[in-house]
């Protein structure tokens, strides 16, 4: 199991007899000339992060964690076309996700299903929603609607890429407009 970059010894989990060595983090050299072995390898870079070098040369990059008491490998893609760096990166960000929350992999399946990009901000989806069903629409009220985004959402969370937000910070924009009774009164 790994925390905070130590990765715990299987064996009796008690003050006496805990063990933990450092795991340190992997360096580009090593990732470019590491050889495969007979049996698939695994080179630990820290926080959950690892590279998994198979036997005909393959190198992919992973992601275990924990979610609701399961654990979970998530895949960032294979290296030399997502570097040490990006997959840094991509941790990073999943573990942002899994401190708010949610889980990553639904996430990262979503935005494939979806075919959301990393840029998409809510802004730009928003609009994009509008101008699709808008037509359809009288035309005072979809002035009313994209209004309202303007005014009450965008403000909060127009900017922010789309895959980074929450459920729980979408339900507290729609709180604080609740809060300010703004359910059905026209700007």
């Amino acid at each position: 199991k790994v925390l905070w970059g130590f990765l715990r010894i299987k064996g009796p989990q008690n003050e006496k007899n805990s063990h933990a060595r450092r795991i340190t983090p992997l360096i580009d050299t090593k990732v470019r000339t590491v050889k495969p072995a007979k049996k698939p390898l695994k080179l630990f870079d820290g926080g959950g992060l690892f590279l998994l070098v198979t036997h005909p040369g393959g190198k992919l990059w992973n992601f275990k964690y924990r979610f609701e008491d399961k654990e979970i490998k998530l895949s960032f893609g294979s290296y030399p076309e997502i570097s040490l760096a990006e997959a840094r990166q991509k941790r990073d960000l999943a573990r942002n996700l899994l401190a708010k929350g949610a889980d990553p992999g639904v996430i990262k399946k979503v935005q494939k299903e979806t075919g959301l990009q990393e840029t998409e901000t809510f802004e730009i989806v928003a609009r994009d929603w509008h101008t699709k069903f808008s037509p359809s629409w009288a035309e005072s009220h979809a002035t009313k609607i994209i209004r309202r985004f303007e005014l009450y959402i965008f403000p909060w969370i127009g900017s922010r890429p789309i895959k980074s937000i929450t459920a729980p910070e979408l339900l507290a924009v729609l709180r604080r407009i609740e809060a300010k009774g703004i359910l059905e009164t026209s700007p």
